[in-house]
């Protein structure tokens, strides 16, 4: 089975990082702590302004379930854009998205 993935992508407006690696570590535990795949990693643009976070995993709509909550309970995800990806990356794999 491809790996699906959840991509959130939101404005940052900062270039102090710190509190967007703490909002990493949260996402981690939570991913981790459930069993429902990996944090990848982000891109972040140099000027702070805007971002993505990537995690994937064997079941793309219980991973955002899992995440969900982490990135509501954060200040900054506020607008945020949550895509839901159930299929491999390059294919025409259907997606939701979620706005926070």
């Amino acid at each position: 089975m491809p790996e699906q993935a959840v991509i959130v992508e939101f404005q940052y407006g900062s270039t102090d990082l710190e509190p967007l690696f703490e909002l990493e570590d949260k996402l981690a535990a939570a991913i981790e702590g459930k069993g429902v795949g990996e944090y990848d990693g982000n891109e972040i643009a140099v000027d702070g302004s805007d971002g993505s976070l990537y995690m994937y995993g064997p079941d793309a709509a219980r991973l955002a379930e899992v995440v969900r909550p982490v990135l509501e309970a954060c200040p900054f995800m506020t607008g945020a854009r949550i895509r839901i990806r159930r299929g491999a990356a390059g294919s025409d794999a259907p997606e939701n998205v979620i706005q926070l």
